[in-house]
């Protein structure tokens, strides 16, 4: 905890800095949020003495109330994910050292034992004290919580579509050869893997085929053994078929 003096000489610097971090900065959290809620704060570090300063909120992304702890890179390794390395402060010397902004996430684990996504950016501007590094630290944990469930939701999706037109081709053969379920599925997989081709791409090129004028009544079964020699191999999808795994005993 620093104490009132130091409180208040630290504030009346602050006080005599930049409020605002440069444009570019501000602009990447708003591209990033896009509508979503995202909690953000400030920083700023003097160059010449080595002197940090944070806004309230970053104080609080870390799990601290302000002014708990001292700011500083001791800080940000005690609150680094174990399986990160120390990014944010590499690739702030980096691009001090090349005069350019620079953009980085870093994996954090608060106080709480929370682990956050962290997304720091910053870069240097000169001041009437000398250089500092200023920027922006927002959490976009929210937001990677919004990708994986979208991406849950696709692939939950692509699952059922996937099985109902495995079922769909599978009661086809059933119909048109008289096999029973496990037959007409061990079909269907064989036919699978020997054109290269995934399961629900095979299923699908045969009820394509039997859409074809005069496939259905007597032809069908022709019908059915021509798509089959003719399926196209297809690339695998990044989700799995949910029948694909099962084999003829």
């Amino acid at each position: 905890m620093t104490t009132p003096t130091a409180r208040t000489t630290a504030q009346q610097a602050s006080d005599a800095r930049p409020a605002a971090v440069p444009e570019r900065a501000g602009d990447l959290v708003r591209t990033i949020a896009a509508g979503t809620p995202v909690v953000s704060g400030q920083y700023r570090v003097a160059l010449a003495t080595g002197t940090w300063w944070w806004s309230d909120e970053v104080y609080r992304l870390y799990g601290y109330e302000p002014d708990e702890v001292k700011p500083g890179r001791a800080v940000l390794r005690a609150r680094r994910h174990p399986d990160d390395q120390d990014r944010v402060v590499h690739e702030a010397v980096r691009a001090l050292r090349a005069g350019h902004p620079f953009t980085c996430a870093q994996r954090i684990v608060d106080t709480h034992g929370r682990t956050r996504t962290l997304m720091v950016s910053g870069q240097a501007v000169r001041t009437a004290s000398g250089p500092e590094l200023v920027g922006q630290v927002a959490d976009v944990t929210p937001l990677q919580r919004e990708a994986v469930a979208r991406e849950a939701r696709r692939a939950v999706d692509g699952a059922m579509a996937s099985a109902a037109t495995i079922e769909q081709a599978r009661g086809v053969l059933m119909a048109v050869h008289g096999l029973t379920e496990e037959d007409a599925l061990t079909m269907l997989t064989e036919r699978a893997a020997t054109a290269g081709a995934d399961l629900r791409s095979v299923a699908a090129q045969l009820l394509a085929g039997l859409a074809e004028p005069g496939a259905l009544g007597a032809p069908a079964a022709r019908q059915v053994r021509r798509v089959l020699a003719e399926v196209v191999p297809t690339k695998r999808s990044r989700v799995h078929d949910p029948l694909l795994t099962r084999r003829a005993a």
